[in-house]
């Protein structure tokens, strides 16, 4: 009996309504976005909580409307979606690239708000499609990098001797 209870919830799916559908897939777009958003506030960067979860829930809702969501049907032109993360990518990289700044002294600022920008738009992508075990996986793979990246840097700086003040390039 316990066996087929536990069966039972694990096969369990949810049935939502196509507005529900997309409210879940909307919401978790701007939660998610706005997650890795105050990561990057809570460290003082420029783009923060607001731009993060914009570019999430962006990214969402132009996938969703090239799936032709009304009347639940896949894209009439298969190569739309790939066209559209395509346009979606190169525009986030944009924007990405509006935060990194490299000072006289060759120290380069902003590449993880970067990168965090644009995981972001496609994790909005992932959030727009429905593809939830994807999500989850990048998601926590995100949120360890983000979380432990500076603590694995400087224990390998401290191991490799490299001062942290001086650029890895001095051509730059």
């Amino acid at each position: 009996m316990l066996a087929f209870i536990r069966e039972s919830v694990i096969n369990t799916r949810f049935v939502l309504t196509g507005n529900e559908e997309i409210a879940v897939r909307l919401g978790a777009a701007l939660i998610l976005g706005s997650a890795l958003g105050l990561n990057r506030e809570l460290h003082g960067k420029p783009a923060g909580l607001r731009t993060h979860a914009l570019v999430s829930l962006g990214a969402a809702v132009a996938i969703m409307v090239a799936l032709n969501y009304q009347d639940r049907s896949l894209a009439a032109d298969p190569n739309a979606i790939g066209r559209i993360v395509q346009g979606i990518l190169t525009g986030i990289g944009f924007l990405g690239a509006g935060v990194i700044l490299r000072d006289p002294a060759g120290h380069v600022t902003g590449l993880t708000t970067a990168a965090t920008i644009w995981i972001c738009a496609v994790l909005g992508i992932v959030c727009g499609l429905g593809y939830w075990p994807i999500l989850a996986i990048a998601l926590g793979l995100t949120v360890l990098a983000l979380c432990f990246g500076r603590p694995v840097e400087r224990f390998a700086e401290r191991c490799f001797k490299r001062l942290r003040s001086e650029p890895t390039d001095k051509s730059v």
